[in-house]
């Protein structure tokens, strides 16, 4: 119910108890003032008749007279308490009357000169006003029914309703122009209150009220004010915190007190898999028991650091806070790279101590027999034959490193040009040729017109074929070696094909990486670092290419090389 029509209601309410109020009150008053006036009338015509009651008079005539002419009942009562006169009864009727000694207002009157009496008549059925006198002959005694004071009560009351009912209009009227005033200033400030309420601070009510209402609507105005201030600088700082969660290499989870996540930044949506929009249970985080032991912990008021979990394919240490309402930060820190590179290094170190190991020791032996001078000649020369080739396989292994290190530490830089390709496949069949008679193989190339000119860096581009040529020749025997030259797309497809004893599937993806070898043994016994391919693919993605391998077992292997034009 509107505010208006509440104090209209209240106005009605509030005129009409005022109404019965008046009413009863003024009915009280006016029938107790009309009593007492009636009785005291009743009184002064009682003495009246007394006066007129003399000796010899007929009480009966007198009474009737006396009653005819007030509109009064008159009662002449003698001294014993018989009735000899009574405005309303005739002479046959009088002696059938009561005896009227013990009426209260005779026994009054017998007393105290006077009496009056307001109780039912026996004879007139109703309730009556008695005043009596004592005269010398007996009592004198009027009487007056209660009725006809009614009937005066009710008109006086008849007319109060256009009265009241006048002043009930105008109450009302009175009530709804001031209920209009009044309202309206407030209907303005709630309407301001709601849009305040909706996040809207935009609105600039004109607003001038009086009073307490006016001094209301200042206070909401200024309140308006401040929470526009605050408003902005939480939004700013809600801002500049997305901002710098988002640029965290670090996953960010805020749980609270409920155990709902309320904050998560991109990084750790990627390392746990999650999409779902916050707020969302934390029962919808990975199920590991690590991890939900670490945030059940950090929920208890404990912090946890440095724990490792393997989530997925990543590798995740964690630290856990708790918070002051019961909830928990989370802090993911990916370290697959790291422990990727610790594994590298690891097998990087005992690759090397291997590969250093074997020539090392047939060194260290020879060295020791060719001290024994029993030798022959000839037996020198083959063991310093042993010495020279793994002296020369520890100077390659030890150059490939360094070309390695050189191109991973960003030491070397590609110096592109259009290379002449022809020329630096003449070059590297002139370095391999006398090792592919040894092993029957038949050296081959076809470079294409459009790709004679790759832009490439011409030394990288002939240690990327001199290296695959290698490759390709020591694995190989009785067979073909072909180097070919296409233009595909924006860029070159340098590839060398061979028809050797070809890679199975499961090795392909890790042939370029270091030391990694299909076939152990023989690589090493053919001279081979283990190193080759992972130069020739670091070479390649310096200038912005890729390399790729294709290989059937028994049919041999192609591994290619892309150099993209200058334009790309």
């Amino acid at each position: 119910m509107r505010v208006a029509s509440r104090l209209v209601i209240g106005a009605l309410v509030i005129v009409a108890v005022f109404a019965v109020l008046n009413v009863v009150t003024l009915e009280r008053r006016l029938r107790g003032r009309l009593t007492e006036q009636a009785g005291a009338t009743l009184l002064r015509e009682s003495r009246l008749i007394a006066t007129q009651w003399t000796t010899g008079a007929n009480a009966d005539e007198i009474a009737d007279a006396a009653g005819a002419a007030l509109g009064v009942r008159v009662t002449l009562i003698d001294s014993t308490g018989r009735v000899v006169g009574d405005s309303e009864f005739d002479d046959p009727a009088l002696s059938q009357l009561e005896n009227h000694n013990n009426r209260p207002e005779v026994i009054a009157a017998r007393q105290n000169g006077s009496g009056s009496a307001r109780r039912p008549s026996p004879s007139a059925g109703d309730i009556e006003l008695y005043a009596a006198v004592r005269g010398p002959l007996g009592i004198a005694r009027t009487s007056l029914s209660t009725q006809t004071l009614d009937r005066v009560v009710a008109a006086q009351l008849r007319d109060m309703v256009p009265v009241a009912l006048l002043a009930a209009v105008i109450a009302v009227a009175l009530v709804a122009l001031s209920a209009g005033v009044l309202v309206r200033p407030i209907v303005a400030l709630r309407d301001e209150a709601r849009a305040i309420a909706a996040g809207d601070l935009s609105r600039r009510p004109a607003l001038d009220a009086p009073g307490e209402v006016g001094d209301l609507a200042t206070a909401i105005h200024r309140m308006r004010e401040q929470l526009g201030t605050r408003l902005t600088a939480l939004e700013a700082d809600e801002a500049l915190f997305e901002a710098v969660s988002a640029s965290l290499n670090e996953g960010i989870i805020a749980v609270d007190g409920r155990g709902d996540v309320v904050r998560i930044n991109g990084r750790a949506r990627d390392l746990l898999s999650l999409r779902e929009p916050v707020p969302f249970s934390a029962d919808r985080l990975p199920r590991d028991r690590v991890f939900r032991d670490a945030v059940a912990a950090a929920r208890q008021g404990e912090s946890v650091d440095g724990l490792e979990l393997d989530m997925a394919e990543a590798t995740v240490e964690l630290t856990a806070r708790p918070l002051t309402d019961g909830g928990a930060v989370l802090a993911l820190f990916d370290v697959t790279r790291l422990r990727q590179l610790e594994r590298v290094r690891r097998d990087f170190v005992g690759n090397v101590s291997h590969e250093l190991k074997t020539p090392l020791t047939v060194i260290s032996g020879v060295a020791e027999t060719l001290m024994d001078e029993s030798l022959t000649g000839e037996q020198r020369r083959r063991f310093a034959d042993m010495i020279a080739t793994n002296t020369r396989r520890m100077q390659r292994l030890v150059d490939d490193l360094l070309d390695l290190s050189r191109i991973e530490s960003g030491g070397w830089r590609p110096a592109p040009t259009s290379a002449d390709m022809d020329a630096v496949v003449s070059e590297v069949f002139a370095a391999a040729r006398d090792r592919a008679s040894k092993a029957n193989v038949e050296l081959s190339a076809e470079v294409a017109d459009d790709a004679a000119a790759p832009f490439a860096d011409a030394v990288a581009l002939r240690q990327v074929i001199s290296n695959l040529v290698d490759n390709a020749v020591r694995h190989t025997s009785n067979g073909q070696v072909a180097v070919t030259a296409r233009r595909e797309g924006k860029g070159v497809r340098v590839s060398v094909r061979d028809t050797g004893d070809g890679i199975a599937a499961e090795h392909l993806p890790r042939i370029f990486e270091r030391f990694y070898r299909v076939d152990t043994a023989r690589s090493r016994a053919e001279g081979g670092t283990g190193l080759g391919l992972s130069i020739v693919r670091h070479l390649v993605e310096a200038h912005g290419g890729s390399v790729a391998a294709e290989s059937t077992l028994g049919r041999g292997t192609t591994i290619s090389a892309f150099f993209p034009d200058r334009a790309a």
